[in-house]
């Protein structure tokens, strides 16, 4: 079966950075996409970055420019870069993985951006 584990989570302070790190576990199809959704205490959760098999990448607003998402295909992971964090940012971080009949989700981590 698919699993997914998020890394890289933790307490930072304010314009600082992360890399987020998602190792997916089982055999996925070539044709999907893979991105990071976050959501903060009381708010819904959102996506925040998603990168194609085929390349393109989404990326929500408020972290364009400031985020970067990247996939290696040969170990199947996908990182999530993380800088000028503002506290806005504070959430939990989960990763997923999305082929045509099916979605992975893994446990997510914390990530807190505050003095």
């Amino acid at each position: 079966q698919v699993q997914l584990v998020e890394s890289g989570g933790g307490l930072v302070q304010p314009g600082g950075s992360l890399r987020l790190s998602c190792e997916i576990s089982g055999s996925i199809s070539r044709n999907n996409a893979m991105g990071w959704y976050r959501q903060a205490p009381g708010k819904e959760r959102e996506m925040v970055a998603t990168v194609f098999s085929t390349g393109p990448t989404n990326y929500a607003d408020g972290v364009k420019g400031r985020f970067a998402i990247s996939r290696d295909d040969v170990y199947n992971s996908v990182y999530l870069r993380m800088n000028s964090l503002k506290p806005e940012d504070t959430a939990v971080y989960y990763c997923n993985v999305r082929e045509r009949f099916a979605s992975y989700w893994g446990q997510g981590t914390q990530v807190t951006v505050s003095v």
